[in-house]
């Protein structure tokens, strides 16, 4: 039987590392992931998530003057990914992010089924964002609404449900997954006292970890996982790092993730001239915060490399 992402982290002897990719974009080569794991096979990671963006609305004018509204896919699925980076690198395994938006259940059975039949069994479990253009989370018609529905489809097939009940003498399938857990509480959420209450219904349904959305303070995280353990979460709970890379996440990663960035960093970037100034700023700050977490005995540490590996590759150099 495969292994699983819980098997390593139970069986782990020390803080492992571990790392998410994006695909990429529409029109680009594969290998553009290969030169992104290619360095980072180096720290012997266990497991590496895929990311997945979900369809985009655009508008094109026209000579007319008419806006034409059309929804795009920026990037590819995961299946076939996912069945790539699982072909080239055997020894890790591989997490694709199952989202709620943009799904039926029938898309999402269909795509699960198709992993299963690949060997792929972790996954890790999202609703996803909302459309841009849309204030708030509109799933499709008979999709999923909240991660928690897709939890409950992804148990009912580990039993042998399908959504065709004349279905007979189904195969049961057999995920592990993950879930995401945010230190400095989803902008959705009214207080953290409701979103911890939602984390807990996902780990109540099944989930065997949680990785974190990013962050930059250590403290955000040791008071979540407090936080978390108070309330009865109990499952390991991976701490998720971005290193700043150009002098614009100041802004953008604070609207768009709803997080703090230190003033400590926020000096250092701002004294910078260069972006590659920047990066080396990121790099430096990521380091420190490696370290504290895994002299903390964290289960990992999961890098989001946005696409490109030479920083965290050199993050991880200097602490794995």
């Amino acid at each position: 039987m495969p292994k699983k992402v819980i098997d390593h982290l139970h069986e782990a002897k020390k803080t492992l590392f571990s790392f998410e990719i994006l695909p990429p974009l529409k029109g680009k080569d594969i290998n553009l992931i290969y030169e992104t794991i290619d360095p980072l096979m180096e720290f012997e990671p266990k497991f590496l998530n895929i990311t997945y963006h979900r369809e985009e609305v655009v508008y094109k004018r026209h000579k007319s003057g008419l806006l034409e509204r059309k929804t795009v896919h920026k990037r590819p699925g995961t299946v076939a990914i996912a069945a790539a980076v699982k072909y080239k690198y055997q020894k890790v395994n591989v997490v694709p992010h199952m989202i709620c938006g943009g799904f039926t259940k029938e898309e999402t059975e269909n795509a699960l089924i198709d992993l299963h039949f690949l060997g792929i069994r972790n996954l890790l479990i999202l609703r996803g964002d909302p459309l841009a253009a849309d204030k708030e989370f509109i799933p499709e018609k008979d999709g999923h609404a909240h991660a928690i529905d897709l939890i409950k489809q992804i148990n009912n097939l580990n039993k042998g449900i399908y959504l065709d009940e004349e279905l007979q003498n189904t195969t049961k399938m057999d995920f592990s997954f993950g879930v995401a857990g945010y230190p400095e509480k989803h902008f959705e959420a009214p207080n953290m006292d409701a979103d911890i209450y939602h984390l807990k219904k996902k780990v109540e349904a099944g989930a065997d970890y949680i990785i974190t959305q990013m962050f930059y303070d250590n403290k955000k995280y040791f008071d979540f996982v407090d936080l978390c353990r108070k309330h009865g979460i109990n499952v390991p709970i991976i701490p998720g790092l971005k290193p700043i890379s150009v002098k614009r996440h100041l802004t953008i990663l604070p609207s768009t993730f709803n997080i703090d960035i230190p003033e400590a960093l926020a000096h250092e970037v701002r004294k910078c001239k260069t972006n590659q100034e920047v990066r080396q700023v990121g790099v430096e700050w990521a380091i420190e915060q490696s370290k504290e977490l895994i002299k903390h005995n964290v289960p990992s540490v999961h890098y989001y490399t946005m696409g490109k590996a030479d920083n965290i590759y050199n993050i991880a150099k200097a602490v794995f």
